[in-house]
């Protein structure tokens, strides 16, 4: 069923031009028995349809549906025989009933005969785009369009991609607004048929899972963390975010119905992305350092949905340590970037991480799970003259000329794989001396600290201080020590 049929004032009636094939739908084993009679009703009707005799068509459908009641095809088929009688009506002059005078019945009483059908399609079939259609159309008949929007919605949660219905869409939005009510700023009423039923919101980046549920593709796989199972019917999903596309059809049509609203949830969900200079999202688990390059393995709900965030934004979270004196974390932490990230099928992911900045959280919170915080960047306080800068510099070199020597004296001293593949990566994160502040955290690096003395590292604000300390933690190393 395809095509449109005459306009009613100023809205085209789409997909009513033909009627449904009985055998095509109902032939099988038996059929011919029980439903000969049946089959010649609806084919006599489907002709008189064709050749715009509507009205034997509806009395052939009506024989049929007394010898089988509740039949799909006999009902769509009906309906749309209903709605093509009502439109003649419509559509007649007024002068013309003066020649020739109708009897039976109005073209009110026939719309509502169509709705009536429709219905009961529907009821039988709610999954059935050609339901959502004829209920439609006959809601336009009627003139409750904003009922008709509805319906079309609806259909397109089932459909997105059928023609008929986005066609009947864009015909309701070309009607003048006078005929049809609105609510604020001219926008027409929204229903739930476009919201996510895990967030409650209207869909964004709508995904269709196997089973024909949609989500948003992040509330879907945020629930996916925890099961992987579709959260309406439990169906096993084998899905994953990195190869599942978005339903672009039905992202489309959201976007274009619900512009305003839309805008409000990408905006939400930038939010969630994109936090700004000042918040961060924080990893508790360590204490690091700047200059350090490491693997991390993510397996907790709530680190993978805080890791797929920070891959959409700009791939930097916090490592941060819970003080366990006090229990709470941690005054000051270390920026780090994700480098590298292989999400796995089972929803975990294996990073690489390089440390970059030290930062002193001045407040935090929990969002969805994982904690945020309110940061300032700290920065070693500066040399305070020419002379103080020379100096720091002559300990940089210093420093820089020993590192390279104790690094010499490791990596021939030790046999180990293992031992040398960490102490090349190490060395490759050696900063240019030109840098005495990152510099002296690398040299920190060469050396195994505990937690607490990593800590005052990140706590402590001159460079040259950090330097020294460094150098004695090297001095307590011995070459076949292994290198953090």
């Amino acid at each position: 069923m395809s095509g449109e049929t005459a306009s009613c004032s100023g809205i085209i009636l789409e997909g009513i031009d033909d009627v449904e094939d009985y055998v095509s739908a109902n032939e099988g084993v038996g059929f011919w028995d029980r439903y000969r009679h049946v089959y010649d009703h609806v084919e006599h009707g489907n002709q008189a349809f064709r050749e715009n005799r509507f009205e034997e068509a509806i009395n052939n459908y009506t024989r049929a549906s007394n010898m089988k009641p509740g039949d799909p095809i006999i009902l769509g088929n009906r309906s749309a025989a209903y709605m093509r009688i009502s439109l003649f009506l419509k559509h007649r002059s007024p002068t013309a009933s003066e020649y020739r005078p109708l009897s039976g019945l109005d073209m009110t009483t026939l719309a509502e005969l169509a709705l009536k059908d429709a219905e009961k399609l529907m009821s039988l079939q709610n999954d059935a785009v050609r339901s959502y259609i004829l209920k439609a159309n006959a809601l336009i008949l009627l003139e409750r369009y904003e009922m008709a929007r509805d319906i079309i919605l609806s259909g397109l949660q089932v459909d997105p991609s059928s023609n008929i219905l986005q066609a009947s869409l864009r015909n309701l939005e070309r009607m003048p607004s006078s005929l049809i009510q609105t609510r604020g700023h001219d926008r027409l009423e929204r229903t739930d048929d476009f919201d996510c039923t895990l967030c409650l919101k209207l869909l964004y980046e709508p995904i269709t899972t196997p089973c024909g549920h949609s989500f948003c593709r992040s509330c879907l796989f945020q629930t996916m963390d925890r099961s992987n199972k579709c959260p309406l019917c439990r169906t096993v999903l084998f899905i994953s975010p990195r190869t599942c596309a978005i339903s672009v059809t039905l992202n489309n049509i959201i976007q274009r119905i619900f512009p305003q609203e839309y805008a409000e949830r990408r905006s939400e969900q930038d939010s969630l992305i994109n936090f700004g200079n000042d918040l961060i999202p924080l990893f508790v688990m360590d204490v690091v350092i700047p200059c350090q390059k490491f693997p991390l393995h993510i397996f907790e709900p709530r680190y993978r949905l805080m890791v797929r965030r920070i891959m959409e934004g700009n791939h930097r979270m916090g490592m941060v340590i819970r003080d366990p004196a006090t229990d709470a974390i941690a005054d000051f932490a270390c920026e780090v970037e994700i480098t590298e990230c292989e999400p796995l099928p089972d929803g975990r992911f294996v990073l690489e991480i390089e440390s970059r900045r030290r930062f002193r959280i001045l407040r935090s919170w929990d969002q969805d799970g994982y904690r945020m915080a309110e940061v300032e960047w700290v920065q070693d306080i500066p040399p305070r003259d020419a002379t103080d800068r020379e100096d720091l510099q002559e300990l940089t070199n210093n420093a820089a000329a020993h590192a390279r020597s104790w690094l010499s004296t490791v990596k021939a001293s030790t046999r180990d794989r293992r031992k040398l593949e960490a102490i090349y990566n190490v060395e490759v994160m050696m900063p240019n001396p030109q840098d005495p502040e990152r510099f002296s955290f690398w040299l920190a690096t060469l050396s195994n600290r505990r937690p607490s003395e990593r800590l005052e590292l990140l706590r402590i604000r001159d460079t040259a201080e950090r330097i020294r300390r460094g150098l004695i933690y090297l001095g307590a190393e011995s070459p076949g020590c292994r290198v953090q």
